[in-house]
């Protein structure tokens, strides 16, 4: 069964910037319940449609499925909350885990979180250098709650 274990931090300083280009993410969510959420998500010039179940610990489980642009697209524009996510993604590689930095634009502008997925919840991690406070447990950042109630209205 897919299960996503993942931990999320706050990013501090400028060091991780020259690590790694960053690509373009533009995603929103489908309305759900029972903290069930539906993303739609594109990437450069691919579409995804992810369905992730509620959140235990630092675990979940996530089915992701690429899908034509074009749905993408449509989904997003007509069955998506507003405003959506749009963020830069740049992905780094320290020791032998992939630290995921999400650069928050529009709503979220100003807002910079890393996150890292895991094989365990137990996992020893070294945190870089860039690494400040841990939020894994703060809702408030969720993509899913920022499409809600965007980091500027905080």
């Amino acid at each position: 069964m897919p299960q996503e274990i993942e931990r999320k931090y706050l990013v501090i300083g400028d060091d991780w910037r020259s690590l790694a280009e960053g690509r373009i993410y533009r995603q929103g969510y489908i309305p759900t319940q029972d903290k069930v959420t539906v993303r739609v998500r594109i990437i450069g010039e691919k579409g995804y449609l992810t369905i992730k179940g509620p959140t235990i610990q630092y675990s979940r489980l996530e089915f992701e499925y690429p899908i034509p642009i074009q749905d993408a697209q449509e989904m997003l524009e007509t069955l998506c909350q507003r405003p959506f996510i749009e963020k830069i993604r740049y992905k780094i590689q320290s020791g032998s885990l992939i630290w995921e930095i999400d650069e928050f634009e529009g709503a979220n502008k100003g807002l910079i979180l890393a996150e890292v997925e895991l094989s365990d919840e137990n996992q020893e991690i070294e945190l870089p250098t860039w690494i400040g406070e841990e939020v894994s447990h703060d809702s408030r950042y969720y993509n899913s709650n920022l499409a809600k109630h965007p980091f500027s209205e905080w």
